[in-house]
């Protein structure tokens, strides 16, 4: 089965002591060479990223940090993307790269980082806008699905296990928020960067509209709403209890989701971080409705979800934790029960000041962050190789290197940044690229050598760097 979880017990770990078979540590710095398919085996060439590839790595004296940007930064364009042109559109297709499906969540952040080249890149800011319109034709499809193939008639093979409305050309059909979120924060960030709204026509709007029903369905407040979930399966955080609408939650504003953006299971279903993504959503949805349809109507509809959400939020999502005090919980139920911990995927609690949820330095984050990043998250490790979260997905003593990259995107700390990027420096395994995750103590056991978004995520890191903190990379 081409699933993330077989990945995890086979190719990924399994892979791994065969590829350091050949040595691509590169201890000699000359023998750092690009990892990069041919160019013409690469599904597409910006010449804007090749560009900046080459500025940014000539400025990084550490010659593996430079080759480890070369290889990660375009692995998404160089592996993953499918353009072409249907009914005088652009439409592009996004796999995760190991399995070829598309997430909305996935191929929302594989992209991002591409977006401040598009300026210099009318191709690439083209194919930008096809990732936007292929995203508006999966909402439209299903509001609750995850993952979709670009053959909009193929049967999932999912469909054999699971018990949901599952329409041909949806690949998985779990109700994740961000799956929503993540096309809003490209369209706007698209949008604001170019000042193009072509892609946001009729159809987007539709989808939008889709988007905030979805939203209030699932704040339950006079049903359990129309989605159920259940999967024939042996893991527990693939199935959802109670007839597949989750255990019971007392509504109270907030949105109920199903499943993380680790597409496991949640254990209460108001999802804290993916709740704090969709009210900064709905508010960049508001701020395109109104500018770009004349809506205002609608555009209010958004901004009051927004606010409905964000004081529940306020009331519900702050615990008090005997060691570090008032901290965000990760999922809660509003009857008072909640659950202390955080996952590698974003949006995490660790990710909020990243999606402009929360400000970096904002107490009551910190004492989060300090909470995450300790034992008191159950999902931390800490071994010879590194420290990092990762999550059930994966499984425990193995760290993500997304939550390291994601660590070092919302420090403030200079000294925190560079321990990061060493990091994941020395835990590609020698492949120079990075993973879904690794052992603790031993980055040879990994999951997932291909992966587009942490390689990319980990180049928008490098980016970040260069731009803010030039002389900190450089002192790496």
């Amino acid at each position: 089965m081409n699933t993330r979880r077989d990945f995890l017990q086979s190719a990924g770990i399994v892979g791994a002591g065969l590829l350091l078979s050949n040595n691509l540590f590169a201890k000699n710095k000359f023998e750092f060479t690009s990892n990069r398919p041919p160019l013409a085996q690469r599904k597409f060439t910006s010449e804007a990223v090749e560009a900046a590839i080459q500025r940014i790595k000539k400025d990084i004296p550490n010659q593996e940090l430079g080759w480890l940007f070369e290889n990660c930064f375009p692995n998404t364009l160089d592996t993953t993307v499918d353009f072409e042109m249907i009914d005088g559109k652009p439409d592009t297709y996004v796999i995760t790269g190991d399995i070829d499906a598309m997430w909305l969540r996935d191929s929302s952040a594989q992209v991002y980082p591409y977006l401040p080249l598009m300026k210099e890149d009318e191709k690439l800011q083209q194919l930008i806008a096809g990732v936007i319109n292929r995203q508006t034709k999966c909402i439209l499809k299903d509001p609750y699905a995850n993952a979709f193939y670009k053959d909009e008639n193929k049967i999932s093979e999912w469909k054999q296990t699971d018990i949901t409305d599952m329409k041909p050309g949806i690949h998985e059909r779990k109700w994740e928020i961000d799956s929503l979120c993540y096309p809003i924060r490209l369209a706007y960030n698209y949008w604001k960067i170019t000042g193009d709204d072509v892609p946001f026509d009729i159809d987007w709007i539709k989808a939008i509209e889709l988007t905030v029903t979805t939203f209030k369905e699932q704040q339950r407040k006079t049903s359990e709403g129309p989605y159920i979930f259940q999967r024939n399966t042996s893991w527990a955080t693939d199935g959802v209890p109670l007839s597949g609408y989750g255990y019971p939650v007392k509504p109270v504003g907030l949105i109920c989701s199903m499943f993380r953006p680790s597409d496991d299971a949640t254990i209460f279903p108001y999802l804290i971080p993916s709740n704090f993504f969709a009210v900064a959503s709905l508010k960049q949805a508001a701020e395109m409705i109104s500018k770009i349809s004349g809506d205002n109507k609608f555009a209010n509809e958004c901004t009051q979800l927004a606010t409905e959400v964000n004081n529940a939020l306020k009331q519900y999502a702050i615990v008090q934790h005997v060691q570090m005090g008032r901290v965000y919980a990760y999922e809660v139920n509003g009857f008072g029960s909640f659950n202390l911990m955080d996952d590698a995927n974003v949006p995490s609690l660790l990710s909020l000041p990243y999606l402009n949820a929360v400000s970096s330095t904002d107490p009551l984050y910190q004492s989060t962050r300090k909470l995450l990043l300790s034992s008191y998250n159950p999902f931390f490790f800490k071994g010879t190789a590194a420290e990092g979260i990762g999550g059930p997905h994966a499984g425990m003593n193995m760290i993500w290197p997304l939550s390291i990259t994601m660590r070092a995107l919302t420090s403030v700390n200079d000294a925190e940044i560079k321990q990061c990027v060493q990091w994941l420096t020395k835990t590609h395994a020698g492949t120079g690229f990075m993973h879904e995750s690794f052992h603790k103590d031993d980055p040879k056991k990994f999951t997932r050598k291909w992966f587009a978004w942490s390689n990319t995520l980990f180049g928008e890191l490098i980016m970040h760097l260069h731009e803010n903190k030039n002389a900190l990379l450089k002192s790496i």
